[in-house]
C-alpha cells in the first residue's frame, strides 16, 4: 500500500508505519516529502474505528465505521461503512486515489434515506465530512508536487527528532493557504500538521496520539484533530487491525456501498 496524502491516512487513520531506518541527511523539503508520500505498508487494510465528534461544551457524538483499503498497482481504494448510531448507519464513503499526478481523486458517498449514490464534485471537496473536522479533500489524496515546500527548522516533538515543513499549494484557490508539518526522522510520517484557511489565518491542527506495532508496522491507533475557530474536535481510535487478511476487489464498489455490510 504506498502512502499517500499523510493527513487523509491520519483521517481514515489507515497509516502503517514502518521501522525507523538511518535518517539521510540533506534531503530537500520536497524529497522529505516525497519520503512521507511513498511509505511502503502491507498491501491491505481493514479495522473499526470509532470516530468521537466533541463540541465547544464538550458534548460527545461517536460513531463507529468499519473501513477497508487495497492497493491494486495504479489505484488505491478506500471504502467505509458506518455501523452506528441509527442515523447514520449504513452510510458508505468511497476514495480511489490514483498514480497519474494529473487525475484527482474520485470520490462517492451514499446516504440511505436518499438510496443514492453521489459522486463529490471538486467544488463540494472542502465541505466537512459528515459533522467531522474533517473536509472531504482532507479524505483524499494529495500529492507533494502540488505544493511548494520549505524546511521551516528542525527540532524535537514529544521525544521525536522532526523536520517542520512549510507547504504551500501551487492552487491559488486551495482551501488551505498553506500546512506546517512536523515529520519524524527516519520514519517518515507527520505527527503533527497546522492548516491555515484562505484568509491566512490558524484554522486547525491534526494530532498523532499514540502508535502501536502491529504484525512488523508502527499502526497510528489514535489521531484528533481540533479546529480552533470552531473549537470543535473530532478523535479517531482504531481497533481490530487487519493487514494483508485477503480483501475481495469487489469491496470497492458503488454496488457494495448501496448493499452495506451484513
Amino acid at each position: 500500500m504506498r502512502r499517500r496524502n499523510w493527513y487523509l491516512m491520519l483521517i481514515l487513520a489507515l497509516m502503517a508505519i514502518p521501522f525507523a531506518g538511518k535518517a539521510q541527511e540533506k534531503l530537500t523539503a520536497l524529497e522529505i516529502m516525497r519520503k512521507v508520500y511513498n511509505r511502503p505498508t502491507g498491501k491491505e487494510m481493514e479495522a473499526t474505528l470509532t470516530m468521537t465528534l466533541i463540541n465547544a461544551n464538550g458534548d460527545k457524538r461517536v460513531r463507529v465505521i468499519k473501513q477497508f483499503i487495497k492497493d491494486f498497482g495504479n489505484v488505491e481504494k478506500k471504502i467505509m461503512f458506518f455501523v452506528s448510531p441509527a442515523d447514520v448507519r449504513n452510510t458508505s464513503f468511497m476514495n480511489w486515489s490514483y498514480d497519474d499526478p494529473n487525475k484527482d481523486d474520485d470520490q462517492w458517498i451514499y446516504l440511505p434515506a436518499l438510496k443514492k449514490v453521489k459522486r463529490i464534485s471538486s467544488d463540494s471537496k472542502g465541505d466537512y465530512f459528515m459533522g467531522s473536522d474533517f473536509t472531504y479533500d482532507d479524505l483524499g489524496d494529495r500529492k507533494p508536487e502540488e505544493d511548494n515546500h520549505k524546511i521551516l527548522r528542525e527540532e524535537t516533538l514529544e521525544g521525536e527528532p522532526c523536520y517542520v515543513i512549510e507547504s504551500i499549494p501551487k492552487d491559488e484557490d486551495y482551501m488551505y493557504s498553506r500546512t506546517v508539518t512536523w515529520v519524524v526522522k527516519g520514519k517518515w510520517y507527520g505527527l503533527k500538521r497546522d492548516f491555515y484557511d484562505e484568509d491566512g489565518e490558524y484554522l486547525k491542527t491534526l494530532k498523532i496520539n499514540k502508535v502501536e506495532n502491529i504484525k512488523g508496522y508502527w499502526i497510528i491507533t489514535q489521531t484528533e484533530m481540533h479546529n480552533v475557530q470552531k473549537n470543535h474536535t473530532t478523535r479517531m481510535t482504531l481497533t481490530d487491525v487487519k493487514i494483508d487478511s485477503g480483501i475481495k476487489n469487489s469491496m470497492f464498489t458503488e454496488r457494495m456501498m448501496r448493499r452495506g455490510l451484513r
